[in-house]
């Protein structure tokens, strides 16, 4: 542990430049006095550490005390330094661990590029989570990471999406996250499948390892497997006639779903051409744009609004 304290030492000051010890004891979570008696073990060591006391005083290294990563590209920098939430890594416990990554990487930059780092950490950030997503409950993912890393068999109890539960033994290959939803891929019976970690009931970690297949390519079968998931759910067809105006709430329900078909020469109406899961789904969308929407076709859309619609004038009008 001490081992590892100094080296986060010298790569602070090397990073941050001249701080102060009891900075440097917040940072690492530890006594004053004990960062006092590692800047006293780095100097005996040979590290050129200097310490000044009094207003303005500090820690700080010799300027030429630094390891340069050469031939990095300014694009290169950028794309190490955007700034991130935590997001899946901190899921499966290395959000420290690349943030120390990050830490030695920065240290050990050139000064010229430590300046587009910092630059580039205050213009992009990359957040992996969805728009109201609290995060799924993930109590067994853990035991699924030990078990993928170790190649060991788990039994596990698993609820489906129509809400059976079965217990199988799985041959856990690798861990997926897609928008910090987290997947399973696994073998059963000889056939890899995918599992969504957080409808896992009950995990076991077995004394049984299993042999990989060494030609599986996870991003590969990832790409793969999403082309098809997506190519194989259920469609349903349908035709609107609406405001330019309303094509706004389009892209924020249906993006990816739809598109302009026509328009009026004015190009003040579209003719739009949509596909989302089903039927009631499709309803949904049109009660939402209200009277704006025609439904053009088919006529099951078209009566299946106008029933609810009923249905809302008998429940909510007056007696």
């Amino acid at each position: 542990m001490r081992a590892d304290r100094l080296l986060s030492i010298m790569l602070i000051l090397q990073a941050q430049g001249k701080t102060t010890t009891l900075a440097l004891a917040e940072t690492l979570e530890v006594s004053r006095r004990t960062i006092l008696r590692d800047i006293e073990a780095l100097s005996i060591a040979g590290v050129p550490v200097h310490a000044e006391a009094g207003h303005g005083g500090g820690v700080y290294l010799d300027e030429g005390y630094r390891v340069s990563l050469t031939g990095l590209k300014e694009a290169e920098v950028r794309a190490l330094f955007v700034s991130t939430r935590p997001g899946p890594l901190g899921d499966v416990g290395l959000g420290q661990a690349a943030d120390a990554t990050l830490l030695k990487l920065f240290a050990a930059l050139p000064s010229l590029h430590r300046q587009e780092a910092r630059r580039m950490q205050q213009r992009i950030h990359l957040d992996p989570a969805w728009w109201w997503h609290k995060g799924e409950p993930l109590p067994h993912l853990e035991t699924l990471k030990a078990a993928v890393f170790e190649d060991y068999r788990v039994r596990v109890r698993y609820a489906r999406g129509d809400g059976e539960v079965s217990e199988r033994i799985l041959e856990p290959y690798s861990l997926v996250a897609k928008a910090s939803v987290w997947y399973l891929i696994a073998r059963r019976d000889e056939e890899l499948r995918t599992y969504r970690v957080s409808r896992f009931l009950a995990v076991e970690v077995l004394d049984t390892h299993f042999e990989r297949d060494e030609t599986f390519d996870l991003a590969q079968y990832w790409h793969t497997h999403s082309s098809e998931f997506v190519a194989n759910l259920p469609t349903f067809a349908f035709t609107l006639r609406l405001p330019a105006a309303r094509l706004q709430f389009l892209n924020w329900y249906a993006s990816g779903r739809f598109t302009v078909r026509d328009s009026t020469p004015e190009g003040t109406y579209l003719v739009i051409d949509l596909q989302v899961s089903s039927l009631d789904e499709a309803r949904m969308l049109v009660l939402g744009l209200g009277t704006d929407a025609e439904i053009i076709e088919p006529d099951a859309l078209r009566n299946a609004v106008l029933l609810q619609a009923q249905q809302f004038v008998a429940r909510f009008s007056p007696e």
